[in-house]
């Protein structure tokens, strides 16, 4: 069936939600375009839990019609060029990706919007801290933000938090107590997970599952404006591929082919189109929607779509604390060190912040399965097994320095014509590198990991050896005022087409060091007043 609506979304994650949601309560009429099928909670629950292999995609469906990368085999969908891999997964589903996000909600620092006119590195976005601030408020309030006002974050606030903080684990409050006197300075992190009911969702019940999905639903999930979006009379269609953007010749955007699993087609047409189909899918859709008339793709004149792609490579550290820290209790992560997302060294080094974990050696080495097997492997059994497998899983600890990613045009997407899913879309072929200034930072995070280690008397440190990817795909639409380097404005309107929008942390013109679904979050609302005016 055609589908006509004053807006079109595609993509219902945090940005398209947000946006349907507003826009819905303002009396346009909004459908959404959703690749993927809806999920119910339940059955993703029971899926994970009979998951031989559990990473964080194991709970959702991968189908043939919506691929999605997994994190422990990205080329299954991935097309690698190199030199480096880039191993950073998604969803495509309703909710699309926050549904196995960790629900970390930072902002970014007010040196992350001026690298190249503080520090003559990389690029300035065209727009400041100051003219986000009010924005990333009313991001908080939307998702439900949990947050310490007195913790030092280098980010100056106007408005509170939605609600009082995630209580520190009792790990967070060891390693803060053994990094006394030292330069290092754990604080809580703030996060869209409920420390009280809120937006009709229950307070975090600590199930230590936040990645890859949370049972109870008080992690924000985007599904939740979804819902809202719906109530308010907006159309949101599962299973509905969109593998065309056309384009008239007056430049405006005339419709979208959309592609269903049986590979029927449908059409979809709109006064405003908005694309907020996450960092690779957006650009993709873009650059395989070349014509005669367009031949590097829509939106494209720049030479800017799929370019410039950036990640927050991180890298492992973990070791056995010389005391118990209770671990395995509560969100997956409460705290971190952030002081080292600001200073005069980005100049030499990119920034970063060091993730503390309450999951062991989770993330690192599969615990606590892999330490019931190491310990078993030692002959251990029965009583003197359980007592051993207490003791080491409690006084696991995990440090993962993530790091600032330079733009660079040499990293980019591109759909791969000679090699089509199951309803014949182009996959994505992907170069990357991770630069040497992200490499510098990394090895900076890698020195600061083993004087907490120190302080808090560890043994058994281990150093994985490269990096492993975040999973916060940045950068390959870029926003800009300069219309020869960049892909929209900053309400982020396409340069080449009046009624596009292009949003989601595509649009961002630099990484930071900082998770960026609040970001993203506030960018989009920022954005919904120039859409509706479009209309």
């Amino acid at each position: 069936m055609p589908w006509s609506a004053d807006v079109v979304i595609v993509g219902s994650g945090v940005a398209g939600s947000l946006v349907a949601c507003r826009l819905a309560r303002a009396g346009v009429k909004v459908v959404v375009l959703e690749a993927g099928p809806r999920v119910q909670r339940t059955a993703a629950l029971a899926q994970y839990r009979r998951a031989l292999i559990k990473v964080p995609e194991s709970p959702y469906p991968d189908m043939p019609h919506a691929p999605h990368p997994v994190s422990d085999n990205p080329d299954r969908y991935f097309l690698q060029n190199g030199p480096d891999t880039f191993a950073s997964a998604y969803l495509r589903q309703v909710g699309g990706t926050t549904w196995h996000w960790l629900g970390t909600t930072l902002r970014f620092v007010p040196d992350d919007f001026r690298l190249r006119s503080k520090f003559g590195i990389a690029v300035d976005w065209p727009i400041s801290y100051g003219d986000l601030e009010p924005w990333y408020g009313e991001a908080e309030r939307e998702l439900g933000v949990a947050g310490d006002p007195e913790a030092e974050l280098q980010a100056p606030r106007s408005q509170p938090y939605a609600m009082p903080m995630i209580p520190l684990s009792y790990s967070d409050q060891r390693t803060i107590a053994a990094l006394h006197g030292t330069p290092y300075r754990v604080v809580a992190t703030p996060q869209a997970r409920n420390s009280q009911r809120y937006d009709n969702r229950p307070a975090c019940c600590g199930s230590a599952s936040c990645i890859p999905i949370c049972p109870v639903q008080a992690k924000y999930d985007a599904t939740s404006h979804v819902s809202q979006a719906e109530r308010a009379g907006a159309q949101v269609v599962a299973d509905a591929v969109v593998t065309r953007v056309d384009v008239a010749a007056d430049g405006r955007i005339s419709g979208l082919v959309v592609t269903r699993p049986d590979r029927t087609e449908d059409r979809a047409t709109a006064r405003v189109f908005v694309i907020a189909a996450h960092g690779i899918e957006t650009p993709k859709l873009l650059l395989q929607s070349r014509t005669e008339r367009l031949p590097s793709g829509v939106a494209n004149s720049s030479d800017h779509v799929g370019r410039n792609l950036m990640d927050h490579p991180s890298q492992l550290n973990w070791a056995l604390a010389g005391e118990p820290l209770g671990m395995f209790r509560g969100p997956m992560s409460t705290a971190g060190i952030e002081h080292t997302r600001a200073g005069d060294w980005r100049r030499d080094h990119a920034s970063f912040r060091i993730q503390v974990d309450n999951r062991g050696w989770a993330w690192p080495a599969g615990a606590p399965e892999s330490t019931a097997r190491a310990l078993s492997r030692r002959g251990l059994r029965g009583a003197d097994l359980d007592r051993a497998i207490a003791d080491h899983s409690s006084r696991q600890i995990t440090l993962t320095p993530m790091v600032e990613q330079l733009p660079s045009p040499a990293n980019r997407i591109v759909p791969d014509f000679d090699q089509r899913d199951a309803i014949g879309v182009p996959r994505p072929r992907i170069t990357y590198r991770i630069d040497g200034y992200s490499k510098r930072a990394l090895e900076h995070g890698r020195r600061i990991a083993r004087e907490v280690f120190a302080a808090m008397r560890a043994t058994e440190t281990h150093e994985a050896p490269g990096y492993v990817a975040s999973g916060h795909v940045m950068g390959t639409y870029r926003m800009g005022t300069d219309p020869k380097q960049s892909v929209v404005n900053p309400d982020q309107r396409a340069h080449d087409h009046p009624n596009l929008f292009l949003l989601g942390s595509g649009v961002f013109p630099t990484g930071a060091a900082s998770n960026p679904t609040l970001t993203i979050a506030a960018l989009a609302l920022r954005a919904v007043e120039e859409i509706r005016k479009s209309v």
